[in-house]
C-alpha cells in the first residue's frame, strides 16, 4: 500500500529512478560474474511488484499498444547500437555467419517453433505462426554479453561468435516481419493463401524488404556525408561530438521507411552501417554507440522491470505444460540444432559453432511482434501466446545470462591459447 500523499507516478519515478542508478552500477559489479543485468532487473522487477506498494498492474495484454510502442523504441535504438559497434566491414565471404544463420537457422526455426505450437500445444495455425515468428529472432537488447565491444579501428577484430551473434541480431528483427504478417493474413483470412499469399508475396515479402534496405541505404549515406564530408565545415557535426544524433540517426532511417511501407527495423541497422562506412576509424563513432548504448540501457531496465512485475502479475498464468515444454525445444534443442547445421561449413572452428547456435538469446523483439500482431487482428489462445513468449525470455535470460560470462571467457582463452 503506497503511503497516504504519495501517488503511484511519485512510486513509479522512484521505481525508475533506482533503475537507472543501478544500470550504472550493475554492468561495474557484475563484471566477469555469471550473472547479467537482464537477470538482476528481472529479479528485481518481480520483487518490487511483488510487493504490497500498490503499483499499476504491468499486464502487456491490457494495453498492447504501449507494450508495442515502448519495445519498438528499444528495439530500433538498439539496432543502430549494434550496426555501429561492429568493425567487419560487408562482403559475402565476411558475413558468410550471419548469412546461413539468416537464411537457413531462421527459417527452420520458425516452422519447427510453429509446429510445435500447433501440433504440441494446440494452437491454431494462425497463433502457431505468430509464435514461431516472434521467438525466431535473437535480440539486439539483451545480449549485450555475447556480443561485439565497443568500435574500433581495426576490420577484422572481432572473434566470429560476438560478430556473427551481434550482426544475426541487427538484421534478424527486420527479416522476421514477413512471416508475422502471414500469421495476420492468416488470422484475417483463413488458411487457404488464395486470400493473402499473392499480396504477402508482392507487399510484406518483396517491397517492404527492399524499401526498408534502400531507404536505410539512403539515409545512412546521406547522414554520413552530412556527419564527416559536409562542404561547410560548420555542417560536419562529427566535429561537435554530439551523441544524440545516434537518435535522430535512428528516428530518421525507422520513421522515414515506415512511412513508405518498408520494414524500419532493417533501414535502421542499414543505416548504422552506411554511417560507420562513411568515416570508419573516426572516434565520432565511439560517441554515438555511447550514447545509443546509454539510451538502451535505461529503457531495458524500464522493460525488464515491468516483464518481472508481469510476471508475478499473472502474465504466466494461462501457460500450459504442452507450451512450456515447446517452448524448451525451441531453447536447447531447435535453435541449437538448426543454427549448428546452417554453420557447416561458415569461418570459425566447431566449437565457435555450438556458442553461436546456442546463444540465440529471446528478448524485447518478441514482445514487440506479440504486441503489433495482437493490434492488427484477432488471434485466438492471445494470453497462451503472451504466457509461452514470456517463460521462453524468462528462462533464456537466466540461462544465458549465468552461462555467457564462463562460456565467453573460455573462449576467449582458448582462442589466445591457440594463438
Amino acid at each position: 500500500m503506497i503511503l497516504a500523499g504519495v501517488t503511484v507516478s511519485d512510486a513509479l519515478f522512484a521505481l525508475f529512478g533506482v533503475g537507472a542508478l543501478l544500470a550504472g552500477i550493475l554492468p561495474r559489479l557484475l563484471e566477469r560474474r555469471p550473472m547479467s543485468m537482464p537477470m538482476a532487473f528481472l529479479g528485481l522487477g518481480m520483487i518490487i511488484f511483488g510487493l504490497p506498494l500498490g503499483l499499476p498492474a504491468a499486464d502487456p495484454l491490457a494495453h498492447p499498444e504501449l507494450t508495442e510502442h515502448l519495445t519498438e523504441i528499444c528495439v530500433i535504438v538498439a539496432l543502430m547500437g549494434a550496426g555501429l559497434k561492429i568493425d567487419r566491414p560487408f562482403s559475402r565471404r565476411r558475413w558468410a555467419s550471419t548469412g546461413r544463420l539468416l537464411m537457413v537457422a531462421m527459417p527452420v526455426t520458425i516452422a519447427a517453433t510453429a509446429l510445435l505450437g500447433w501440433w504440441w500445444a494446440g494452437l491454431v495455425p494462425a497463433s502457431a505462426l505468430l509464435l514461431g515468428a516472434a521467438m525466431a529472432p535473437t535480440d539486439p537488447v539483451l545480449a549485450s554479453d555475447v556480443q561485439v565491444g565497443e568500435p574500433t579501428d581495426e576490420e577484422d577484430s572481432e572473434d566470429e561468435v560476438r560478430f556473427a551473434l551481434t550482426s544475426e541480431a541487427g538484421l534478424n528483427d527486420g527479416l522476421a516481419f514477413p512471416f508475422v504478417y502471414a500469421a495476420i493474413a492468416i488470422a484475417a483470412h483463413g488458411l487457404a493463401p488464395a486470400g493473402w499469399f499473392t499480396d504477402w508475396v508482392l507487399v510484406d515479402v518483396l517491397y517492404k524488404g527492399l524499401a526498408g534496405l534502400a531507404g536505410g541505404l539512403l539515409v545512412g549515406k546521406l547522414l554520413g556525408r552530412l556527419f564527416f564530408r559536409a562542404k561547410r565545415a560548420s555542417l560536419r557535426l562529427a566535429r561537435h561530438s554530439e551523441g544524440f544524433l545516434a537518435l535522430a540517426a535512428t528516428f530518421l532511417a525507422y520513421g522515414l521507411v515506415e512511412v513508405i511501407g518498408g520494414y524500419g527495423f532493417v533501414a535502421v541497422f542499414v543505416a548504422a552501417r552506411m554511417i560507420r562506412g562513411a568515416e570508419r576509424s573516426h572516434d565520432y563513432h565511439q560517441v554515438l554507440h555511447d550514447f545509443a548504448e546509454q539510451i538502451e540501457r535505461l529503457l531495458t531496465v524500464l522493460l525488464l522491470l515491468l516483464l518481472g512485475g508481469a510476471v508475478v502479475g499473472g502474465l504466466l498464468a494461462p501457460l500450459t505444460w504442452q507450451a512450456a515444454l515447446a517452448g524448451l525445444t525451441l531453447i536447447f534443442l531447435v535453435r541449437p540444432l538448426s543454427a549448428f547445421a546452417a554453420l557447416r561449413g561458415a569461418p570459425g572452428r566447431t566449437s565457435e559453432h555450438w556458442v553461436i547456435a546456442i546463444f540465440g538469446i529471446r528478448g524485447v523483439g518478441t514482445f514487440y511482434y506479440l504486441a503489433y500482431a495482437v493490434t492488427h487482428a484477432d488471434f485466438p489462445n492471445a494470453d497462451l501466446l503472451w504466457a509461452t513468449a514470456a517463460f521462453v525470455v524468462v528462462v533464456s535470460v537466466v540461462l544465458h545470462g549465468v552461462a555467457a560470462t564462463p562460456v565467453m571467457r573460455y573462449l576467449d582463452h582458448s582462442t589466445a591459447h591457440k594463438e
